[in-house]
């Protein structure tokens, strides 16, 4: 009875074990979860930020002091023999000499803590260089994004034009049984449904490419094989005024803020070779035992700066200023151009998406419910019909093209700002 009862608990949880698992539902992820993980896992991003530690480590080495030097010697030992009548305990009193002592180089002119605040300063270019990295990839994600929802928002519409012209053809072959259509009409009507499965396919590449290139970005390892994205896919009009928008990025834009930090960097660069100009003494005290005599000696040394005062140094970082001002001009003119360019085109496409929304899909949509509605009633030609499918086609296309292209600039009009935030 044991043995029957231990058998039958092993087989329930035998079959209990091999129960399938259930799937893990697909990872879905807005835009702002893909920009969130890009920030966390782009690899380029990651490789980007060690500069920063990198220039901190810079600091720790500028801020340190030089080395002592420990010197010794002992002199006039003997390899083979010694003289006769001496020990070699004697010898080595009485006739070798030994000196042990401690140089140090003193550092003039506040070299340190100018090594220091250039480092410092390098540190501070690196983190807004750093912060402009994540403006440029936060870019990147959000047009990828945008592409993959321009796939999938295609994809479905390639999906309901193929559902609805299927039901067309269903009705054309009734037609064509009971005598009221042509076998080459049916035929012809039987191969455009071709172009609507091909659609459907192609629309399923484009989203599984984008899809690929968007992960990519995000960090190859930070979201699973089978995740799928979900957003507004839509136009909504954006109020917002350029002047406005060009003030922000001047406060901003992490570039500009690198090429303002630029200046302050070449000046102390400035400020260190100035130092680097003063000549450096070294002290040094030594310890002898000369001839069974014990003696100290002390010295101080220092180049005589008759030459080379770093006077190239010195003139090449002063033009450095310079050439760090210029560029922070540019940097400045930059921004405008960028806010006005991205802000002009921002505009532009939702003139065209607006256009679309407010009579154009309303239009061939009527169009194409009145061809179908007259062709299945005998009424209208097939190549009428036809024509009209295409049209409502192209524009529905045409209209999501629009909105992918207002979107993406959008996307250009935040990147230009330096902020998600511009209203």
């Amino acid at each position: 009875m044991k043995r029957f009862l231990i058998h039958s608990i092993t087989g329930i949880l035998c079959l209990w074990c091999a129960a399938p698992v259930p799937a893990q539902a697909p990872v879905r992820i807005t835009l702002d979860d893909a920009i969130r993980l890009a920030l966390q896992h782009n690899h380029t991003l990651q490789a980007a930020r060690t500069t920063i530690q990198q220039n901190q480590a810079a600091e720790v080495t500028a801020n340190l002091r030089p080395n002592p030097t420990f010197f010794t010697d002992w002199e006039y030992l003997p390899l083979f023999s010694h003289p006769e009548g001496q020990s070699i305990a004697e010898y080595l009193q009485a006739s070798t000499e030994g000196d042990i002592g401690l140089s140090y180089l003193i550092e003039r002119g506040y070299k340190r803590q100018r090594r220091l605040e250039a480092a410092r300063a390098t540190t501070a270019v690196s983190r807004a260089t750093v912060a402009d990295n994540e403006r440029g990839v936060t870019f990147q994600v959000a047009s990828l994004f945008i592409n993959a929802e321009l796939a999938q928002s295609t994809l479905e519409l390639a999906e309901q034009d193929l559902k609805s012209f299927q039901q067309t053809v269903d009705i054309s072959e009734i037609r064509r049984k009971d005598g009221s259509m042509s076998e080459n009409d049916y035929l012809k009507l039987k191969l455009q449904l071709m172009q609507f499965e091909t659609d459907v396919q192609q629309a399923m590449l484009n989203k599984a490419q984008a899809l690929s290139d968007l992960r990519q970005q995000l960090g190859y390892e930070s979201v699973p094989a089978g995740y799928d994205i979900v957003g507004d896919f839509e136009y909504r009009p954006l109020a917002v005024g350029l002047e406005e928008l060009q003030e922000k990025a001047l406060r901003i834009r992490p570039d500009l803020r690198a090429a303002t930090l630029g200046i302050a960097a070449a000046q102390t660069q400035y400020a260190l070779a100035k130092a680097n100009g003063k000549q450096d003494p070294t002290v040094a005290f030594n310890y002898s035992h000369t001839g069974g005599l014990s003696t100290a000696t002390w010295s101080f040394s220092i180049p005589l700066a008759v030459f080379d005062r770093n006077q190239g140094n010195i003139a090449q970082t002063r033009l450095a200023i310079r050439q760090s001002e210029e560029q922070q001009k540019s940097a400045s003119g930059q921004v405008f151009t960028d806010v006005k360019d991205a802000y002009e085109a921002m505009r532009e496409s939702a003139r065209i998406a607006e256009l679309y929304q407010s009579t154009y899909l309303e239009v061939a949509r009527k169009s194409r419910e009145i061809s179908e509605y007259a062709y299945r009633r005998g009424a209208l030609a097939m190549l009428d019909f036809l024509d009209a499918e295409r049209s409502y086609r192209a524009t529905q296309l045409a209209y999501r093209q629009a909105v992918a292209a207002f979107l993406t600039a959008v996307e250009q009009l935040r990147q230009a700002v330096g902020t998600r935030e511009l209203l």
